[in-house]
């Protein structure tokens, strides 16, 4: 008889987020292998979408928001939950073998240090639960084992693969922002550990290329980008996309003279590597996990003074472009070192491990 692995992969609602993109491009890779013993269920409010796309492979369970609240969870016992993210309420009624993952513990540091807080209070919960927990990177399990006393339970870390897993047809994309001009590229939510009014600050002091910013900037961060944008006359060379879809972000990514993310934190770092898929200059806070993301075919800032991180753009695209053919490649490579079919394939491992 088949084992049952329930997947709680509700934010597949939300595909533009790290872990909605987490969630679709893991199962994405699954589905490439083979797991006959395996019955696997995926958590989606529209799980019909999820069929059309991958038929018999899976099993579909609905996700309603009342599951969140625990006299509602989902009361079907399965042989293993994979809690796909730290922050999920979504939790199984029974107990059961139960695989974490975590993406980072950044709550602890931009929200409350006391553990009798409530995030930190979930998160302890899902600690007590966990038979196994898998991190994202090696940064994730340093910082959460800095905050965190973890139980003698199996851990692993397996790295996220290339999002950009489809290559969509840019050529009747038309940017309503001008790309004549060389610019910079970045795209994230506009959260303050995000950092990009560290780069349009940097803007003061460069004149030579305009700066191109997409994502979710409709929140009080985005809003005080947006501020220092008008009192600085800067509403010419910088420009605030919102969010946009697939096409676009290609879009940007390929036709951008440099990608610029000076995050602050971050568990692991998706459009990086993003960027380097198509050949182009990354710049990095030199921080928690885009080192290790980065390695050393990217450059760093070690601070964020504007002045400061202007030469260091100067320098490394001097240095990209001196050694142009050469830099391309070894970024494409590393930026195909990660892989979803390969990742998949680790977090088969344990769940059969699991399961034994």
């Amino acid at each position: 008889m088949n084992k049952t692995v329930f997947l709680e992969t509700h934010n597949l609602k939300n595909k533009s987020t790290g872990f909605g993109v987490f969630n679709y491009e893991l199962i994405k890779g699954l589905a490439q292998l083979e797991f006959d013993n395996l019955n696997i269920f995926l958590n989606s409010n529209k799980p019909e979408e999820l069929n059309i796309e991958f038929g018999n492979t899976f099993s579909y369970h609905k996700y309603t928001d009342l599951s969140r609240i625990p006299i509602f969870r989902n009361r079907k016992k399965y042989d293993l939950w994979h809690s796909m993210n730290q922050n999920s309420k979504v939790e199984p009624f029974h107990d059961n073998k139960y695989v974490l993952t975590v993406h980072d513990v950044n709550f602890v540091e931009e929200v409350s240090v006391n553990m009798n807080h409530k995030v930190n209070k979930l998160f302890l919960k899902k600690i007590e639960r966990a038979t196994a927990i898998t991190y994202i990177s090696e940064y994730a399990k340093k910082q959460t084992h800095q905050y965190f006393k973890i139980p003698d339970i199996p851990e692993y870390v397996i790295l996220n693969g290339n999002p950009i897993s489809t290559i969509y047809d840019i050529t009747q994309f038309i940017s309503p922002f001008p790309t004549q001009k060389p610019f910079l590229y970045s795209i994230s939510n506009f959260l303050e550990r995000k950092n990009f009014l560290s780069i349009v600050k940097m803007m003061l002091h460069t004149k030579e290329y305009n700066l191109i910013l997409s994502g979710n900037n409709n929140t009080i961060y985005g809003r005080e980008i947006n501020k220092f944008i008008i009192k600085n006359k800067l509403e010419n060379r910088v420009f605030l996309t919102g969010k946009i879809n697939e096409v676009a972000k290609q879009f940007y990514l390929s036709k951008c003279h440099a990608f610029v993310f000076p995050s602050l934190r971050e568990g692991f770092g998706l459009p990086p590597i993003e960027a380097m898929h198509f050949g182009k200059p990354v710049f990095l806070a030199n921080r928690t996990s885009l080192p290790e993301i980065g390695g050393d075919q990217c450059y760093y800032w070690d601070n964020f003074d504007p002045e400061y991180m202007k030469d260091v753009l100067e320098n490394g695209l001097n240095h990209f472009f001196n050694h142009k053919d050469n830099m391309e490649r070894v970024l494409k490579a590393r930026a195909a070192s990660f892989d979803w079919k390969m990742a998949a394939n680790e977090y088969l491992k344990v769940y059969k491990e699991q399961l034994k």
